[in-house]
Formats: structure tokens, C-alpha cells, sequence
């Protein structure tokens, strides 16, 4: 029997400079190319990556413009040739929630300043949210927060807030929205998977959120696969971690890095 499904096959023949392991990185693809931005190990990653697909040659493409901070677990997203970055961890215990454009065509970076929503604020700071593009918008929701007033420290906050970011045409945004929604929305999470589904019939697109951890469970608790900040290796991960549960919730405690992260990776420009 021959099978026709899909098949897995490792990519093992490439060149050009490799990304250093990492996670909490994001991916798009632009026809051939795959663009890697962000994510850590060791220290959060900066420099951004491409990856040509019919060459199979890695290389750093001379960015110019605004160039953000390298960041990790924030949100990525494309439309066309430019990508839109939300969010994410710029180093131990602090979040940003910035908004940067890429014009992959120019690779030119340019931070961006929408308008706060009508009798609202802007979306906090945080990592681990969702951030789904259809049409001309971008749906935000969730992630997890850092309420603590100390750097060194981290009290996790999780988010079930929902906006849309308006785009608009081939560059620039023009407002954070808060939409008016019905029935019972999801639990706060962070780490959670967002796709947006357009089904037939002339039914409107829909928006389906799987998974995420909110720091308690109705089973079994694993501090491990439920919080990855407490993973060895992490960028800026803590020397010492304390978690305590009680009926109906977990709580965290944890010290600063006990050495600086390194620093940032050199960056060297392939032309």
C-alpha cells in the first residue's frame, strides 16, 4: 500500500550562519523564504534569521530602521511581505508591549504607535499571547503579565483580555479596539495556540483558542509543563524557584539569575 500522507523529512544539507538553539522564538514564511526572529537560550537571541528554502542557505539579512530589542515568546505575524511583532521578553521578569513592522521587501524595521481604544488603555505588557491575523486586523488575546514592581521579580498576572489591531494598507496601524463580545469567553492563559477558521457556506470566520496554562489545574500539577520560565536554560532563568500549591491555586516564588545573561549575540551582516 503506498502511502499518500504527509511526511516528515529533516532538513540536513544547508549553509550559511545557524541560528543557535533557542525557544520562544516565532516563524513566518514570505514565498521562499522562512524569517526567525527572537527566542533564547542562554540570553535572548537578536539578531533575525532567514532561511531560503529553494537554496538552502541561511543568512542574516543588514536590517535598518528601528530596530527592536531581541525578544522572546511575544507575537509574530505576516501579511504580504511586512511582519508585525507584539510583545514578548526582552530580559528576566521584564515584558514590553511594543509594537514593531518589518518591510521584509526593504528589511526595514519601524516601530509603530497606535491609538489606545475608545474609554480604554493600551494592551499591558506581557508573553505568551496569541496574536492572529485575518484581513486587515490582528486579533490579540491573553498571555501572562509581571505586576511586580522589583526587576528581579516576577508575579504572574494571567490575561483573558481580547483586542484587534487595525492595519493599514502595505504599512503602519491605526487603532487598538476592544470588540464587543457575547457569550463566555475564554479562562485567562498564556502559551495557548490562536487560528482563525473561514468555514463554507458563507459562515463568518471564526477564531478558536486551544490550550494554554493559567497556573491551576483541576488534576495533577507539573511545574515543569506548566511553567516554562522555571526550565533550565531559559533566558535569564532563576537560580532557585518555589512553587506551593493550595485547593485552588499555585503560587510562585523565585530568585534573580545569580550572573548576568550573556551578551547579546554580535551582529554581523551578511550583504
Amino acid at each position: 500500500m503506498i502511502n499518500k500522507g504527509p511526511i516528515w523529512k529533516r532538513v540536513r544539507s544547508y549553509a550559511g550562519p545557524v541560528p543557535r538553539a533557542r525557544h520562544g522564538h516565532r516563524a513566518v514564511s514570505i514565498r521562499e523564504l522562512v524569517v526567525v526572529f527572537g527566542g533564547g537560550n542562554e540570553g535572548i537571541a537578536t539578531n533575525l534569521h532567514v532561511y531560503n528554502s529553494v537554496t538552502r542557505q541561511w543568512f542574516l539579512p543588514a536590517v535598518r530602521g528601528d530596530i527592536p530589542p531581541g525578544c522572546a515568546a511575544h507575537g509574530f505575524v505576516c501579511e504580504g511581505t511586512r511582519i508585525l511583532v507584539f510583545g514578548g521578553m526582552v530580559e528576566f521578569g521584564q515584558y514590553t508591549n511594543s509594537l514593531y513592522e518589518l518591510q521584509a521587501s526593504r528589511w526595514l524595521w519601524k516601530k509603530l504607535k497606535p491609538r489606545p481604544p475608545r474609554n480604554a488603555s493600551l494592551p499591558c505588557p506581557r508573553i505568551g499571547h496569541s496574536f492572529t491575523l485575518h484581513a486587515n486586523k490582528c486579533y490579540l488575546f491573553g498571555g501572562m503579565a509581571n505586576d511586580s514592581e522589583d526587576p528581579n521579580g516576577n508575579i504572574p498576572r494571567y490575561l483573558d483580555d481580547f483586542y484587534e489591531l487595525e492595519l493599514q494598507v502595505q504599512s503602519g496601524v491605526k487603532s487598538w479596539n476592544i470588540p464587543e463580545t457575547k457569550g463566555g469567553g475564554p479562562s485567562a492563559r498564556e502559551s495557548h495556540s490562536s487560528v482563525v477558521y473561514c468555514g463554507k457556506g458563507g459562515s463568518g470566520p471564526k477564531l478558536y483558542i486551544f490550550g494554554g496554562m493559567c497556573g491551576r489545574g483541576l488534576g495533577n500539577f507539573s511545574p515543569v509543563s506548566e511553567f516554562k520560565t522555571c526550565q533550565l536554560g531559559f533566558p535569564g532563568a532563576p537560580s532557585a524557584v518555589k512553587i506551593t500549591k493550595d485547593k485552588d491555586s499555585v503560587h510562585i516564588t523565585w530568585e534573580p539569575p545569580t550572573s548576568p545573561p550573556p551578551k547579546a549575540e554580535p551582529d554581523t551582516t551578511c550583504r
